[in-house]
């Protein structure tokens, strides 16, 4: 285990933040989750961009904003994947033509991560029961998962849940949702996806900094996982990857500024304020002090951290405000380098990484998102 003290609030909590009500939620009965993951997979579209590249494309798409290049370079990540081609981006687009880029090509790669994770949990496409799809970047009606369903040989008695709005915590927040499904009906297999396709978000005639800023960060991907509850009746002799234990979140009032979409003409316009930093600082540690109480668990109790990598200066902010070393969240930081922020998949990119590594253990998984909310889950490895 790592020798780190246990959690202390260094900060006030916030007023909205107060002390009965922390207490309160510290002092909530924990639920218990023991449910298996038998499986993980993730995949990226075909065009891949240096960030020098995007660099260079963004000063002549915001050329008065030159000056703050460097920001592009001071953001961690090498590499980042889109799903068209560089020049799309540099025209106008219209909602129709979003929507079309992202129905066909999240459902590409939801069909990919699909078939893999099922096919490395030992199943088939055939013995999935109930699919969670999580998704913020496009609007699909019906759903993706109906439109999945076209595409691979599900069974038509599949229970579907297509869930929006999560955001970058959408990863953890839907795999908690998931894996309380499967407890819920031990021996059922259930589909965990995730996909987002944040470069079609950006919009050339929002020359806005806030526009800027999430051009130099974002990219596409997304990730599948296998859940069983860990309960239930065997899954084909394949042993589970890793289990979820407990999960949590915490929502911080009158803070829907901090991140999230305003709806424009030509498409969704980004939410980034740069007081998500300033809000962690101030009351990260009182809302996961109060989810590590009831789990009877302080940060000196796991062996790995895995968060979901937002950017540079949210996983500098957890490394002081936790306190954790670089070195505990360097699986957070390799995926930043080299996917960059692809919203909510990006926190299961960090989980198959930590997986293909052998890490071994108890793990935080963890992310944030619109809200504003933070969302975590607490994995042995």
């Amino acid at each position: 285990m790592l020798t780190r003290p246990a959690l202390r609030l260094r900060s006030q909590p916030h007023p909205a933040d107060t002390e009965r009500e922390v207490e309160i939620t510290a002092q909530r009965r924990p639920v218990s989750l023991n449910v298996g993951i038998a499986s993980i997979a993730t995949a990226v579209p075909a065009y891949k961009v240096s960030q020098q590249e995007v660099t260079e494309r963004a000063m002549r798409l915001f050329p008065h904003l030159a000056q703050r290049g460097s920001l592009y370079s001071n953001t961690g990540i090498d590499t980042r994947y889109a799903c068209m081609p560089p020049d799309w981006y540099h025209q106008r687009r219209s909602w129709q033509e979003r929507s079309a880029a992202f129905n066909k090509h999240a459902i590409d790669l939801l069909a990919q991560v699909a078939s893999k994770a099922t096919a490395r949990a030992g199943l088939q496409i055939k013995d999935i029961d109930a699919i969670v799809l999580n998704t913020i970047t496009g609007v699909a009606v019906p759903s993706l998962d109906a439109l999945l369903m076209n595409r691979l040989d599900f069974r038509s008695d599949v229970e579907r849940l297509p869930i929006f709005g999560f955001g970058c915590g959408g990863g953890v927040a839907g795999l908690a949702r998931a894996a309380q499904l499967a407890r819920a009906r031990p021996g059922t297999n259930v589909l965990f996806l995730s996909v987002d396709l944040c470069s079609l978000c950006l919009r050339t005639e929002d020359d806005s900094v806030t526009m800027f800023v999430a051009t130099a960060l974002f990219g596409d991907g997304a990730a599948a996982v296998v859940l069983r509850d860990a309960g239930g009746p065997g899954s084909n002799g394949h042993a589970a990857r890793a289990s979820i234990k407990a999960t949590g979140e915490h929502f911080w009032r009158e803070t829907e500024h901090i991140m999230g979409w305003d709806i424009k003409d030509d498409g969704l316009g980004v939410v980034l304020s740069p007081d998500l930093t300033v809000l962690l600082r101030a009351r990260l540690e009182t809302a996961l002090s109060a989810f590590l109480q009831r789990q009877h668990l302080t940060l000196a109790d796991f062996d790995g951290f895995l968060f979901h990598p937002g950017g540079r200066k949210v996983l500098q902010c957890l490394e002081d405000v936790l306190p954790l070393k670089r070195s505990d969240l360097a699986h957070s930081w390799a995926v930043l380098k080299d996917y960059g922020n692809m919203s909510s998949a990006t926190a299961l990119f960090v989980l198959e990484r930590a997986l293909a590594s052998g890490a071994r253990g108890r793990h935080l998984l963890g992310a944030f998102g619109p809200g504003f909310s933070a969302y975590f889950a607490i994995l042995n490895l």
